[in-house]
């Protein structure tokens, strides 16, 4: 068998990721050396990244947000909802064409 020579490495995180991800590990039992030590191992072993790759979800910018929110005002009946309403294609289009 084979022994193994553990050699110290150093890895730069930005403050807040290594506080995020410290959390979460403290929560299931695992220090961030050994989840690192996890996913080093698992890389090897399935030769691919050994987990899902996401963007982040994306944040509604300021505009959408408040459209969001009136939309939904007016859904609930918090407010009246003064939109448009047609019976058919020819009634929106003459009101497009009227605008």
């Amino acid at each position: 068998m084979a022994t193994s020579v553990m050699k110290p490495t150093t890895v730069r995180f930005d403050e807040k990721l290594k506080s995020d991800a410290t959390g979460i590990l403290d929560s299931i039992g695992l220090s961030l050396n050994s989840y690192l030590t996890l996913a080093l191992k698992q890389l090897v072993n399935q030769r691919r990244v050994p987990f899902d790759l996401a963007p982040a979800p994306e944040v509604p910018n300021e505009e959408t947000r408040r459209a969001m929110v009136l939309a939904e005002a007016k859904e609930m009946g918090l407010i009246e909802d003064d939109a448009a309403t047609f019976d058919g294609v020819e009634d929106a289009i003459a009101y497009l064409e009227a605008l």
